[in-house]
């Protein structure tokens, strides 16, 4: 998962946003002295029951967050409950506040002219340099109290919560982040990656589109909802997305080739589609062949078991103390017995799929497999268009050249399976004909495998090639015609 940090960020906002001179030690030992009185006099009851105490207390807090951090890294945080002291305490006869109350209440409030937000987020920064990240994050949350429509501070509070590997509170920050109006498509990036790792990718989508809707031309978080449709198993809106990418930008040659390679698995995925409903369309029909075939097999064994046993018993009848005959005898018809039960199994199975073929609603299957090969046809032709796009835009790209060898590779494989699942009326009447085309499609393969090879020696490229060389050289020297198609 792709993190957003700001680090340098942080350190430049440290130094520059409230980067002081070195404060004179002077100065500092003033603070640390009316600190030091205003500590003590917390203990005081008559002092501290006073609204001017703690205004005091509350200005000198904050001075201190904004110059003198060294004596009190939470400053900040004392001043925020010191102003809050003051309104609950200055409050006149009528019940109204008084005017401490109301100045105390507008620094509470963030209002223009006041500097708690500043101090909060001030150090916060310090205390995320010292990867104080628990005491940052605390900072920035309580900067966000002060000023609520900020995304200063949301944003820094979702680092510091991200650095602490607390993924629901980065998300809260990130996402006040956006709902204040916050633009950096990295943070809407980030958010959609946190979304993204709980598996919610709804959500990841539109932090995305919110991002895309104040960045309209970021191309991360273009190529991110791509991404998010895929894991999401969503590839038809993923090319949806990846077809308007590559119109917008017909030249960008990661996003033809992406969207090469996504009609190249839906056409994968389609083949296997198409399988599955074949073998329920006949009615489990090559299933039951290749059983049959198999009974033939095991009754064949038994025959040779029949022969053996007339043979050794014969040879006991002469012999009837031999024990090498009698344990040849043993075994043979324990074979024999073993044969038998297979045939005895084999017959069940058929059985089985016979009967689970009775339940198949055929025209609904013949429907579904129409539409099936329609869309694997189309997935195919747009798969190899984008491949050859690729090429056209770069001649030596290794993954459109290779890739696009596979689909001729693959369909060779295809044809050549039906090939030999044929029997011995069927070869005759067409195999050699479907093998012409075997070996063209092989041929087609060839030049793309030798250029990828060219462009980047890969062992999967060589293995292709060399496999494709063997494949033809063995149809040709069975007097095979190459057929192009």
């Amino acid at each position: 998962m792709k993190r957003i940090f700001f680090v340098s960020a942080l350190g430049l906002f440290s130094l520059t946003a409230f980067g002081q001179d070195a404060v004179n030690k002077l100065a500092l030992d003033a603070y640390r002295k009316e600190k030091e009185k205003s500590d003590k006099n917390l203990t005081d009851p008559k002092a501290s029951a006073k609204a001017a105490y703690w205004l005091e207390r509350a200005q000198l807090y904050e001075n201190i967050a904004l110059q003198g951090s060294e004596i009190d890294s939470s400053a900040a945080k004392t001043s925020y409950e010191a102003y809050k002291k003051v309104v609950e305490l200055d409050v006149t006869k009528k019940g109204e506040p008084g005017k401490s109350s109301k100045d105390a209440q507008k620094v509470l409030n963030g209002e223009e002219g006041t500097s708690l937000f500043n101090a909060f987020v001030k150090q916060g920064a310090e205390k995320y340099q010292a990867k104080n990240l628990s005491g940052a994050l605390e900072m920035f949350k309580l900067a966000q109290e002060v000023n609520k429509k900020d995304t200063l501070a949301s944003l820094y509070g979702g680092i510091a919560a991200q650095s602490l590997d607390k993924k629901p509170e980065a998300i809260s920050q990130f996402e006040k982040y956006a709902e204040n109006g916050g633009k950096d498509p990295s943070v809407f990036y980030g958010l959609a990656q946190l979304y993204r790792a709980e598996n919610n990718f709804d959500k990841a989508v539109s932090t995305l589109n919110k991002g895309l809707e104040r960045s309209p031309g970021n191309k991360d978080l273009k190529s991110e909802v791509v991404n998010i449709y895929l894991a999401s198993g969503k590839e038809d809106q993923a090319i949806t997305e990846l077809t308007n990418l590559t119109k917008n930008d017909p030249n960008n040659i990661q996003n033809v080739l992406n969207l090469a390679i996504l009609y190249d698995n839906m056409n994968s995925k389609l083949n296997q589609k198409i399988v599955e409903v074949q073998n329920k369309l006949g009615a489990g029909s090559s299933k039951v062949d290749a059983l049959n075939k198999s009974i033939e097999s095991e009754k064949g064994k038994i025959e040779v078991y029949d022969g053996e046993v007339k043979r050794i018993g014969a040879l006991i009848k002469k012999q009837p103390k031999n024990a090498d005959l009698k344990r040849q005898l043993t075994d043979v018809t324990a074979k024999k017995k073993e044969a038998t039960e297979a045939i005895a199994k084999i017959e069940k199975e058929i059985a089985d799929a016979k009967s689970a073929s009775q339940g198949n609603d055929v025209a609904a299957l013949e429907k579904e497999l129409a539409d099936l090969k329609a869309k694997q046809a189309t997935a195919a032709k747009e798969a190899v268009s984008g491949y050859k796009r690729a090429i056209e835009i770069d001649a030596n790209n290794y993954d459109a050249l290779y890739n696009l060898g596979a689909v001729y590779f693959n369909e060779a494989v295809q044809l050549k399976k039906e090939v030999d699942n044929m029997n011995m009326t069927d070869y005759q009447a067409k195999g050699k004909e479907i093998e012409g085309r075997v070996c063209g499609r092989f041929k087609k393969a060839k030049p793309f495998f030798e250029k990828a090879v060219q462009a980047k020696g890969e062992s999967e490229a060589k293995d292709a090639l060399e496999n494709a060389n063997n494949i033809i050289t063995q149809l040709e020297g069975k007097g095979i015609p190459c057929v192009a198609d």
